[in-house]
């Protein structure tokens, strides 16, 4: 896409979303706050002009990113505020075409951060890197295999304290309090997610702390999602 003369592309907008990210972090929307590339949600639009969600941030054209806070974005549509910061991030609709989005654009998002989530997964087990079953997690995770433990949202508490337990000893932090993240999906969507049955609880290989690991790329995932739906009731922290 070329840039008309004198216009200068932004930390909150992209020529495409293939092209290479420039710097780590852009400027939500809304409030202006920088806020790291892989925390935040870009916004793009379709050949119809309405504004769709791109957590992969594959979608080509501008994108507008916003902060991953359900809250904030919800008091914006509702106050007219979102309208106004995507006039002006999108410079109107796309040749002409009005700028849409529906009410129903939070929902829109945390679906389809969901849907990222749970793609990640499966493409981590089908490349070796998610242990499944608490028995062998918590074997895994008392020798320090496990990078990154998470939990079904309707988990019982004793299994997720036994296995807490176990991260904390094969993570050498034991009496420090850390636990797995509980996430917003529960067994079932994690079932869906993993083609397996039941699943539970499960551990990730890998430093969580670098974003090329197993771990590290579904703790992204993991994180967006969890700030998204935090000022929710029932809202998880997302892994440290």
């Amino acid at each position: 896409m070329r840039t008309p003369p004198n216009e200068r592309l932004t930390s909150d907008i992209v020529d495409t979303a293939d092209s290479p990210a420039s710097g780590s972090e852009r400027r939500c929307v809304l409030s202006g706050s920088p806020i790291a590339r892989d925390e935040a949600i870009r916004l793009a639009i379709s050949p119809t002009g309405e504004v769709l969600p791109d957590p992969q941030a594959k979608a080509p054209g501008r994108g507008a990113w916003i902060a991953p806070d359900r809250v904030a974005l919800e008091t914006a549509i509702a106050e007219g505020h979102l309208k106004r910061a995507l006039m002006r991030a999108f410079k109107g609709g796309p040749e002409g075409i009005p700028l849409s989005y529906s009410d129903d654009l939070p929902q829109a998002i945390e679906a389809a951060l969901k849907r990222s989530l749970a793609d990640r997964l499966g493409l981590e087990l089908r490349g070796g890197n998610i242990v499944l079953g608490s028995a062998k997690i918590e074997e895994h995770a008392r020798t320090g295999r496990i990078a990154l433990l998470l939990h079904a949202s309707d988990a019982s508490e004793d299994g997720r304290k036994k296995l807490d337990q176990a991260w904390r000893v094969g993570t050498d932090n034991e009496g420090s309090g850390a636990r797995g993240t509980v996430l917003p999906l529960d067994r079932d969507a994690l079932s869906v997610a993993l083609g397996r049955e039941n699943v539970v609880h499960l551990g990730v290989s890998g430093s969580h702390r670098s974003p090329k690991s197993a771990a590290g790329r579904v703790g992204q995932a993991v994180t967006r999602l969890c700030r998204f739906m935090a000022s929710k009731a029932g809202g998880s922290d997302p892994p440290d």
